[in-house]
């Protein structure tokens, strides 16, 4: 079986770098055998290029490509974390944010971009558990915000 690292260069995906904490947090904590990620947001190269509420300013399926990239964005600072991403055992929790219009109520298939991806990079190792909150409003005024916690060696 490949590793996490081969399946994303066969996806043709890149790890980009850890997105700088916008406030007073840490990208990552460790416990024990457990990481856990700070909140990540669709920053691709530094900016933000999607913002609103889901089901007004943005379509679900935009918003599950945003969680996509929240996802790989919590991915790179696993690996900045541990260093080799073979180091995780598995993913064991995923907790996904969708600013949400009202009558909005498509959050898991939202979060889906998060954990498919997961199961992507790091095969059954990548499946969790998971919860798709609908919030009013996030940071930065972006659709989708993404948490992992991990467990590895």
């Amino acid at each position: 079986m490949s590793t996490p690292e081969e399946r994303l260069r066969e996806l043709g995906i890149e790890l980009p770098d850890v997105v700088p904490p916008v406030a007073s947090y840490v990208p990552t904590a460790r416990t024990g055998s457990l990481v856990y990620t700070s909140g990540q947001v669709p920053v691709v190269k530094g900016e933000v290029h999607v913002t609103g509420k889901v089901g007004a300013e943005v379509d679900a399926d935009e918003a599950a490509g945003q969680a996509r990239i929240c996802a790989l964005n919590a991915i790179a600072a696993l690996k900045a974390e541990v260093g080799e991403l073979s180091r995780v055992r598995r993913i064991v929790k995923v907790v996904g944010f969708v600013a949400s219009a009202p009558d909005f109520s498509g959050q898991p298939q939202v979060v889906n971009g998060a954990s498919d991806l997961l199961v992507e990079v790091f095969g059954d190792a990548g499946r969790h558990a998971r919860s798709a909150v609908g919030v009013a409003a996030l940071p930065l005024n972006v659709p989708v915000e993404v948490e992992l916690i991990a467990e590895v060696d």
